[in-house]
């Protein structure tokens, strides 16, 4: 392990996020000149964009016969995208989320997380595989543009992925970030991977467990971005739009082309088929109950979130290292945390369906006293 790895590293890094803010900058923008609405923009286009670093590095680390970096850097990064994005952006401010989202996007999310880990049982996602998770997110985006249409941007409105105070450009501008985008990405992807899979094979630790933590974190810096400047303009459901829209765009995307186009398909290790593919299922599950009430995130929740990254990361490190600790930690969380947050998520799920009931019946007894009046 030298030096020059972790140069490396935080140059990729660096170039990822570069990358990023160009490629969503010139999507949006292309977006715009094209008539296509902000929900658009935000569920497709600029999710896709933001996927982009995902899909560079999954890419050349397949090419490389790295798949358990590829693997752990999508699956981290789903579950990044729901416990750290949504959680920070739930303790900046309470996330307010339309109705479509809990009833159409989140559950497309959901489903598609449980093809993904379906057909990745028997050990390899293949190019049949990859094509039926390409269809899924096919689906995904013409329901979308459907809905979408459903709603022009009206004249002078701007996209609500667009930074504050950004000025309008023009559309060969647009598409020479776009270009400038790709190659940053293309680059970044390149240098992280290298430095990434130097160091963890110096400190022992797996592929697996690094494209879990250190590539999907910084692969996902596109989305925090994007979702913080969501919030400084006062779109909150901008930033679960995103996410989602995200989320799906990783495993449509960033899993199912790569299983496509390259021979073989992409490798799936036992250890993720084991925890960190049911617990992005369970992340994307939890976020059904979490929405539904009230169709807000609230700070609590979002802390909620968060406080489960940082006990998965460690429990990550913990077994990777094969830390003594490991065991007890193990049991804390398997009895008595998690148990308690789904109690908690039962709990909260019963009463808002109750709340909703009750307005219902007030509705209905108030037209009928007014009718027979």
């Amino acid at each position: 392990m030298e030096l020059t790895d972790f140069l490396m590293v935080i140059a990729g890094l660096g170039l990822l996020i570069a990358g990023g803010e160009a490629l969503v900058r010139g999507a949006s923008t292309v977006a715009t000149k094209l008539g296509l609405s902000p929900l658009i923009i935000g569920l497709v286009v600029v999710s896709g964009a933001t996927s982009a670093p995902e899909l560079a590095v999954t890419l050349d680390a397949v090419a490389k016969g790295e798949s358990d970096l590829a693997i752990g850097n999508v699956v981290g990064s789903n579950i990044i995208n729901v416990l750290v994005i949504l959680g920070i952006s739930a303790l900046i401010s309470p996330l307010f989320i339309k109705r479509r989202v809990v009833s159409f996007d989140i559950p497309v999310m959901v489903g598609l997380t449980v093809l993904l880990l379906a057909l990745s049982l028997d050990g390899n996602i293949g190019a049949l595989d990859g094509a039926l998770l390409l269809v899924g997110l096919v689906f995904h985006i013409v329901m979308s543009i459907t809905v979408g249409r459903k709603r022009a941007p009206e004249a002078g409105e701007v996209p609500s992925s667009m930074p504050l105070n950004s000025k309008p450009v023009s559309i060969w501008l647009a598409l020479l970030l776009l270009a400038v985008g790709v190659g940053l990405l293309v680059l970044g992807a390149q240098l992280l991977v290298a430095g990434a899979t130097a160091i963890a094979t110096a400190v022992g630790v797996s592929d697996l467990v690094i494209g879990l933590t250190v590539v999907a974190i910084g692969t996902s810096l596109p989305e925090l971005a994007t979702s913080i400047v969501a919030l400084r303009r006062g779109e909150r459901d901008m930033a679960v739009g995103n996410i989602v829209g995200s989320n799906l765009f990783n495993i449509g995307l960033v899993l199912g082309l790569p299983a496509v186009i390259l021979s073989g398909g992409i490798p799936v290790p036992a250890a993720a088929i084991a925890l960190d593919m049911p617990l992005m299922l369970a992340t994307a599950i939890a976020l059904l109950p979490v929405a539904f009430t009230g169709f807000v995130i609230r700070r609590w929740e979002g802390g909620i979130f968060v406080s489960l990254y940082l006990a998965y990361t460690l429990y990550v490190v913990l077994a990777s290292t094969e830390h003594d600790a490991a065991q007890g930690f193990t049991a804390i969380m398997l009895w008595f945390v998690l148990p308690l947050v789904s109690a908690t998520l039962v709990a909260l799920t019963a009463y808002e369906i109750g709340v909703i009931r009750g307005k219902q019946q007030n509705t209905a007894g108030i037209k009928t006293s007014t009718s027979k009046r």
